[in-house]
């Protein structure tokens, strides 16, 4: 199962690691091309100077298979940025959750000379020295999610954060139940694998911010990230809480096993929150049927702004409505709540779970 998961997220850095947060405003548009699939893939778009064609830039990709609902956006994702950009080759490999099989897929990649790598890798410490070897090559590295063990061997780092999105998720159900006048909320957690560090971050903030608001994590389980482990933890969960007010479930792929335990169980006297931002969380946060009425979004959007920032450095460009002439080392997403009132702006960002 933990194979499974891997095949999925992996290893992320800790707190200490998180960049500045950057928002890649100067790069970003609202228009969204259509996919080979007939839906929509959201993409970045230069503006201004960055918007117009410059020399053309080789990029290699090389991803995990994809086969979760997430890491499939971000391989889908990916490709839609690239063909976006007239002025990008994109050279992608076949997705691979064998460390030894991406390794030799990226040192192909050096071999061909791309002029920039992004490498989301499936472990970031077996894939640190193939990433350093790029970057010795003089093959720029942007490192997608999973961390390398050094900056020496990327340039940029972009990804999620974690311990934010356990906050922001903590911070929403406190101020519903403070709008319900509910002083001592039950409020449970269907988190992933506790051994890894993603799990320990957001469960960190989840706790940090419900402490801050006075309220306490209450019944807690730990699931597989798989929709099968959702069900059967949650089950176990609810069979111990007779009531509750609260329920953060830490990933949307694992959310769909979550929601059926919740239906199977006929509970309906709580609010739910997910965690990702999927396509069907979204739904139903939209269609407002059941308790699920916010996710937390850890968004394969990502993927998009690694291709884009990958052909800024090609180019050597920096990133619009930025001071600095170069783009920055590391840059951290922002996990926005999705609810009622602003589904729509995020529904382009949302992935098939």
């Amino acid at each position: 199962m933990t194979q499974s998961f891997l095949a999925r997220r992996g290893f992320l850095l800790g707190a200490g690691a998180v960049g500045a947060g950057v928002v890649l405003a100067g790069c970003t548009s609202n228009e969204q091309p259509q996919a080979q699939n007939g839906g929509t893939q959201p993409v970045a778009q230069g503006t201004g100077d960055n918007a117009q064609p410059g020399k053309m830039v080789t990029v290699g990709f090389s991803a995990p298979a994809a086969d979760h609902g997430w890491m499939a956006a971000m391989t889908t994702n990916a490709r839609a940025q690239a063909e976006k950009f007239p002025d990008v080759t994109f050279k992608p490999t076949e997705g691979t959750n064998d460390v030894n099989q991406q390794i030799a897929q990226v040192e192909t990649l050096i071999t061909a000379k791309v002029d920039v790598l992004v490498i989301l890798p499936f472990d970031g410490k077996a894939l640190t020295g193939v990433g350093q070897q790029a970057m010795d090559a003089g093959i720029p590295v942007i490192n997608v999610d999973r961390v390398f063990d050094t900056p020496l061997a990327f340039r940029t780092w972009i990804g999620g954060d974690n311990y934010r999105m356990g906050v922001n998720a903590g911070n929403y159900i406190a101020q519903q139940m403070k709008a319900k006048n509910i002083t001592a909320p039950v409020i449970g957690e269907v988190a992933g694998i506790d051994s890894l560090p993603l799990t320990q971050e957001r469960s960190q903030g989840f706790k940090d911010a419900l402490t801050r608001a006075g309220f306490a994590v209450g019944p807690r389980v730990s699931a597989q990230f798989t929709p099968e482990s959702g069900e059967s933890m949650t089950a176990n969960l609810l069979q111990s809480a007779a009531k509750l007010d609260a329920l953060w479930n830490h990933d949307d792929d694992q959310g769909v096993g979550v929601l059926a335990a919740i239906e199977n169980a006929n509970r309906s006297e709580f609010i739910m929150v997910g965690g990702a931002g999927s396509k069907n969380m979204m739904n139903h946060i939209k269609s407002d049927a059941n308790p699920v009425k916010a996710t937390v979004l850890y968004s394969p959007s990502m993927a998009s702004s690694a291709i884009a920032l990958a052909r800024l450095l090609g180019q050597a460009k920096g990133v619009g409505d930025l001071a600095e002439h170069e783009i920055p080392s590391e840059i951290t997403t922002y996990s926005a709540v999705v609810t009622k009132e602003n589904v729509d702006q995020y529904l382009d960002v949302g992935f098939d779970s």
